[in-house]
């Protein structure tokens, strides 16, 4: 279907609304999408509506039950392609059929096996004209990690880490609270609050006593959108090879947590957190089998929060989507720790990122970076 010039700069306006609305669901939907839905009719924008959390309605019934009916003869802009199965809720194309819409726009085609195209088919088939590809990179990007797992069976995997301008993430007696300011920290606080899962391992937890919590006093965010956060915490990973963590650790009795082991699991453990048998060599949990069993539980993003040596473990084994690198202006000098545990030899050897967004946090300053992939260096 041929459209005008006005009517693509049209569509892209609607859309970009949409996905305004998408990301409020940013704390809450796991493991569905981030979706959002605009209907409009004779110019004028009748109902809308967003995904707030599984299970619940999806947008489109919500900017339905907005708009009507007004929404017969209305396009509706949606995020993501509207589901044409039958989950937890009844199918989204059937409901825009049902309520007469005249077109329906997407921001793009859902990758996810049970639907990947039939949802704008279910509507084309009914006599409703379609379009997809609008603002398709934002959407992408607002799902990163439900795309992910659709279309490789890996969650998203974004590596936090906090250094000084020297590079270094802890004095040599292990002290780092606190190399970041307060600004910096609320940020991490909503990294852990849109993950699925916060990921750590047994060294920080034994020298840190870290817990790895949401605090909604330290979110940042106004009331509504602190009880969304603070009403699906994500789920804490303890990678912990040897199970050398005591039950009593600070982790524990903070709430549920699953803990990834690779070996027998010992009778102590029958009353205590869930764990997760994972194969491993030498009491090193294979990483890569660990994201494909969490992938498989409806994991759609990892926050790994974690010491040199399992962060270095991630970046090594090529594992890492994104890097947020907070960086402190201060210098924790040659004796402190490094940022990462994996030793290079030569400078040929050095892995390329592409810095992504640098932006002044307080004090502080976060930088976001992807890895590059080898082929393209």
């Amino acid at each position: 279907m041929t459209i005008s010039t006005e009517q693509a700069v049209l569509d892209a306006h609607y859309m970009a609304r949409a996905l305004e609305l998408a990301r409020n669901g940013h704390y809450t939907t796991h493991p569905n999408p981030r979706v959002g839905c605009v209907i409009v009719r004779d110019g004028q924008i009748v109902g809308e509506g967003w995904h707030v959390r599984t299970g619940e309605p999806h947008a489109e019934v919500h900017a339905l039950r907005a708009a009507g009916e007004n929404a017969r003869g209305a396009t509706a802009y949606v995020t993501l392609e509207p589901c044409s199965h039958h989950g937890r809720t009844p199918p989204c194309a059937d409901a825009l059929v049902n309520a007469g819409l005249a077109r329906v726009v997407a921001a793009m085609q859902d990758p996810n096996p049970a639907v990947a195209g039939r949802g704008l088919q279910r509507l084309e088939q009914a006599g409703i004209a379609t379009q997809s590809s609008v603002l398709e990179g934002e959407a992408r990007k607002l799902n990163e990690g439900f795309l992910k797992r659709m279309e490789h069976g890996l969650p998203f995997v974004r590596v936090k880490l906090a250094m000084s301008l020297d590079g270094r993430t802890a004095m040599a007696s292990g002290e780092s609270q606190w190399i970041t300011g307060p600004a910096a920290r609320s940020a991490v606080q909503r990294l852990r609050a849109q993950a699925s899962v916060v990921l750590t391992g047994a060294d920080t937890v034994l020298a840190d006593g870290a817990r790895l919590t949401v605090r909604a006093d330290e979110l940042g965010l106004d009331a509504e959108h602190t009880a969304l956060a603070m009403s699906r915490p994500p789920l804490r990973v303890l990678i912990d090879g040897r199970l050398r963590v005591p039950l009593d650790a600070p982790f524990f009795k903070a709430g549920p947590a699953l803990v990834a082991t690779c070996v027998a699991v010992e009778e102590q453990y029958a009353n205590g957190p869930e764990c997760l048998i994972v194969p491993g060599d030498d009491g090193q949990v294979d990483l890569r089998k660990l994201l494909v069993e969490l992938a498989a539980r409806g994991v759609n993003e990892v926050l790994v929060e974690a010491g040199p040596r399992l962060a270095g473990a991630f970046a090594q084994q090529g594992l890492v989507d994104e890097y947020q690198i907070f960086i402190a202006g201060k210098f924790l000098g040659s004796s402190a720790r490094p940022l990462l545990d994996w030793p290079l030899a030569q400078m040929k050897d050095a892995p390329e990122l592409k810095i992504t967004e640098i932006r002044a946090v307080g004090d502080d300053w976060r930088v976001t970076a992807i890895p590059v992939p080898a082929a393209s260096v």
